[in-house]
């Protein structure tokens, strides 16, 4: 989120928290990127806050409750509220469950799977229209084809993430294998360690797919222990999503911390994955 919103959105969710009875004294940002993730104080909510041109809500709020009633390993919404979107000084505003992380460090891969399989597994029985997984591809490749949303990307370079993303998308589609709902991007920072076990956040992502898309977001170790996996699959999932993450990384308008060195890496680690 831009910097000059960041106050306006702090306060936009501290007011509909207290509009709603909760006790809110203080917010503290626990992730800024498209959306801003507090914890609001002595209330101890999680608010998500972004634009309201810039938001999924809804759909990110029906699909955590559907999720939650099929068993899923999901973060809850909080329970003292109706569960709905609040609309406040030009942002949404959803209200969750703060957790404490229980287990601090790098989550068992045998254990990583497991939920993810029991994700999949609810998500399976849920008939949502969502965007495909290559419709996020397209997105990536528009981005570095226009040369004003990446200026700071060599030619070289766009023509690697550029042929990288088209091949892999044909390849992929054209294997023809099972596809179903799925999370989109569960990375370890979509996964918290809590005395529920672990649980997935931010289902804005959702789309349809294979699950070796998931997983290929997932560390490594993750895939030789989700049964069924298609190595081969997962492999070429693995390199089609380092070549979306790197192209998001050289956006001009891209706030991550170190965005360019993470950049600039990515892309050697796709050239070496090439061969």
């Amino acid at each position: 989120m831009q910097a000059s919103e960041v106050r306006r959105a702090v306060a936009a969710a501290m007011s509909t928290a207290s509009s709603l009875g909760l006790a809110v004294d203080d917010a503290t940002v626990l992730h800024d990127s498209n959306k801003l993730t507090l914890r609001l104080l002595p209330c101890d909510v999680l608010a998500r806050v972004a634009p309201v041109a810039q938001q999924v809500a809804q759909f990110e709020v029906e699909l955590a409750q559907r999720l939650a009633a099929s068993g899923c390993p999901v973060a809850a919404l909080e329970p003292r509220v109706e569960p709905r979107v609040h609309e406040r000084e030009g942002f949404v505003v959803t209200l969750w469950t703060h957790y404490e992380p229980v287990t601090p460090g790098k989550i068992p891969p045998a254990d990583y799977a497991h939920a993810l399989k029991r994700l999949h597994t609810g998500m399976r029985t849920l008939d949502v229209p969502t965007p495909h997984f290559t419709d996020r591809v397209e997105q990536a490749q528009q981005l570095v084809a226009n040369r004003d949303r990446t200026p700071e990307l060599a030619d070289a370079d766009r023509e690697l993430l550029g042929d990288t993303l088209r091949n892999l998308r044909r390849v992929i589609g054209e294997r023809g294998g099972a596809e179903q709902l799925l999370h989109g991007e569960p990375h370890p920072g979509n996964v918290l360690t809590t005395r529920n076990g672990l649980l997935f956040i931010d289902l804005e992502t959702c789309c349809r797919g294979p699950v070796e898309f998931d997983l290929a977001h997932a560390p490594e170790e993750v895939g030789d222990h989700y049964p069924g996996a298609d190595q081969g699959l997962l492999r070429e999932c693995r390199i089609l999503v380092l070549a979306m993450i790197t192209a998001w990384r050289w956006d001009r308008d891209d706030q991550l911390p170190n965005g360019r060195r993470l950049g600039t890496q990515w892309l050697s680690e796709i050239r070496a994955a090439l061969g």
